[in-house]
């Protein structure tokens, strides 16, 4: 029975035509497809071509165990996309899911396929994790260079942004679209967060004069410590709560020349800059 019963043709003969058409050399699909394949390679002898050799892999799982369908939307393709998943992220975990050799993040479509032997994936279906997909893509994404998210941060609305901005955030970022949160912490505004004034006061005035670099923010907390006595993680929170607003984040010592000085004064002295 190769159509419905208003003629038209079912998947396994269409399919067949198609992948003679393209010259289909290989077919790789779930296994609940195997009942199909005998049928198929028939339908190809039949059109006098040459079936392309099938594989077929368990079916995938969720995190519970439970079955994955194409309805649910979160597992969409745009999805993934909108979260900000790299597709070598995403391409990398199915390569190794089930197999013997595991997860590994590759950063070209080549380097995965050199990887990848139908041969050791396993019957067992193989479970997907979300959370294992956004460590694997905050892992390919803090070994991103610069001249690969240029385009990218641009198209956020990052237009200038520094190579050293991406150096200084990518280890504190799991996606790209995350570089727009510490792209604001540098530019503005951010609201001050003074723990104790009378310590920032004193690293106020303690600020070095002339061009910041990334050797600024040793010499001025030494500084800082001489006078207030004040040292280790004490000192390092109340700075950057007060420069940053928050409690964490990338390095300062990276941070502080992209604040720059003006921004600088005016968090210290309490005011949104």
């Amino acid at each position: 029975m190769l159509a419905r019963g208003d003629g038209r043709p079912l998947y396994t003969l269409t399919s067949v035509v198609d992948d003679v058409a393209l010259g289909i050399s290989h077919v790789i699909r779930g296994e609940d497809h195997v009942a199909n394949t005998a049928s198929q390679v028939q339908i190809f002898r039949a059109l006098g071509a040459a079936p392309p050799t099938f594989a077929h892999l368990a079916l995938m799982l969720d995190k519970g165990g439970e079955g994955l369908s194409k309805r649910i939307g979160s597992l969409a393709v745009r999805s993934f996309r909108d979260a900000g998943i790299e597709p070598m992220a995403l391409a990398s975990l199915l390569a190794g899911l089930g197999t013997a050799h595991g997860v590994i993040v590759k950063t070209t479509l080549d380097e995965l396929a050199a990887r990848v032997e139908l041969a050791e994936f396993g019957r067992a279906a193989a479970r997907f994790d979300d959370a294992e997909l956004r460590a694997l893509n905050a892992k390919l994404v803090r070994g991103l260079p610069f001249s690969t998210v240029r385009e990218r941060l641009a198209k956020l609305g990052l237009g200038d942004a520094p190579e050293a901005f991406w150096i200084a955030v990518r280890a504190n970022v799991a996606t790209v679209n995350e570089a727009r949160d510490w792209w604001r912490i540098v530019t503005g505004p951010v609201a001050p967060v003074i723990e104790d004034a009378d310590f920032v006061g004193q690293a106020a005035e303690l600020l070095p004069p002339g061009n910041w670099d990334d050797t600024t923010w040793t010499s001025w907390t030494r500084a800082i410590k001489g006078v207030t006595k004040v040292d280790g993680a004490p000192l390092f929170k109340r700075l950057r709560l007060a420069l940053t607003g928050l409690d964490h984040g990338p390095e300062m010592r990276a941070l502080l020349p992209l604040i720059g000085p003006e921004r600088v004064k005016a968090r210290l002295a309490g005011r949104a800059a």
